[in-house]
C-alpha cells in the first residue's frame, strides 16, 4: 500500500486575513504615491511651461514660477535669515530679503544659501546692494515647513539680521514696517545679488521618486496575494490501492 498525496485550496482564516489587511494597505500606500506622482507630474510641467511676465501680471494671475524682470532697491539692512537649509552636506540658512520695486510692491526676494556658524549665535553677513537695480528671478510660494512645532519666531524692529525657524509673512510684514506680497521671488542664478545654492527645483521630491515608492508598495501587495496563494495550498496525504 503507498500514500498519494496531493494539495488542496484550504486557506487558513487568521493567514488570510492577516494577509488581505496588509495587502489592503500596501495598496493604500501605493494608491497614495501615485496620486502624489501626479499631483508633482503637474507642478513640474508648470514649471516647465512658465514664461516671462511682469511681475504685476504674475502677481495678479497667480502665476507660479513666472520668471519676472523687476526694477527698484533691496532693503539694505532688514534680513530673514530662514535655519536649517542644508547644501551640499553644510548647514546654513536661506537669506530673505525684502525687495520694493518702482511700482511701490514689496516682496520677499530668496537670494540663496549662506553657512551659519556653530555656535548659532554669529550671524553671517549679507552684502547687499545699495540703490536702485534690476533682479532677475522667478516668483513662488512661501516655503512651507514640512511640521510646525509652536509658534513662529518673535521678530524685532531693531534687530538685524534675524534668525528664524519657519516664515510668517504677516509678522515679517510688521516687523519691516511693510506690506509684502504672499510672494517671493527666488533669485536667479545669474543674477550678482545672490548667493550659492540658488538650483531652485519645483519640487521637493520628484514625480519620478513618487512613481518607484508606489511601484514597491504595489508590489509587496502582489507578494502578500502569492504568498497567501502558496500557504492556502495544503499538501493532503491518502491511502493508494
Amino acid at each position: 500500500m503507498t500514500f498519494k498525496v496531493s494539495r488542496r485550496f484550504r486557506p487558513k482564516l487568521l493567514s488570510t486575513i492577516a494577509l488581505f489587511l496588509l495587502a489592503a494597505l500596501f495598496t493604500s500606500l501605493g494608491t497614495w504615491q501615485t496620486n502624489r506622482a501626479a499631483e508633482k507630474l503637474a507642478t513640474e510641467q508648470l514649471h516647465l511651461e512658465a514664461k516671462n511676465v511682469s511681475l504685476e501680471s504674475a502677481l495678479k494671475q497667480k502665476l507660479r514660477f513666472a520668471r519676472v524682470d523687476i526694477n527698484g532697491q533691496y532693503d539694505p539692512v532688514r534680513h530673514i535669515l530662514l535655519d536649517n537649509q542644508v547644501w551640499k552636506g553644510r548647514a546654513g540658512v536661506h537669506v530673505f530679503t525684502p525687495f520694493y520695486t518702482t511700482s511701490g510692491a514689496a516682496i520677499l526676494v530668496n537670494r540663496g544659501w549662506l553657512p551659519l556658524a556653530a555656535d548659532r549665535k554669529t550671524l553671517p553677513e549679507v552684502p547687499t546692494p545699495l540703490g536702485q537695480t534690476t533682479i532677475k528671478g522667478m516668483l513662488n510660494i512661501l516655503p512651507v515647513p514640512g511640521l510646525a512645532v509652536g509658534e513662529a519666531d518673535s521678530l524685532l524692529q531693531d534687530q538685524w539680521p534675524q534668525l528664524v525657524t519657519y516664515l510668517n509673512r504677516q509678522d515679517i510684514s510688521a516687523s519691516t514696517q511693510s506690506k509684502l506680497e504672499d510672494w517671493v521671488i527666488q533669485l536667479a542664478p545669474t543674477d550678482s545679488s545672490g548667493f550659492e545654492g540658488r538650483d531652485w527645483q519645483p519640487v521637493f521630491m520628484s514625480s519620478d521618486r513618487h512613481k518607484a515608492y508606489a511601484f514597491q508598495w504595489f508590489s509587496l501587495t502582489t507578494a502578500c496575494l502569492v504568498l497567501w496563494l502558496v500557504i492556502s495550498f495544503r499538501k493532503i496525504s491518502g491511502k493508494k490501492p
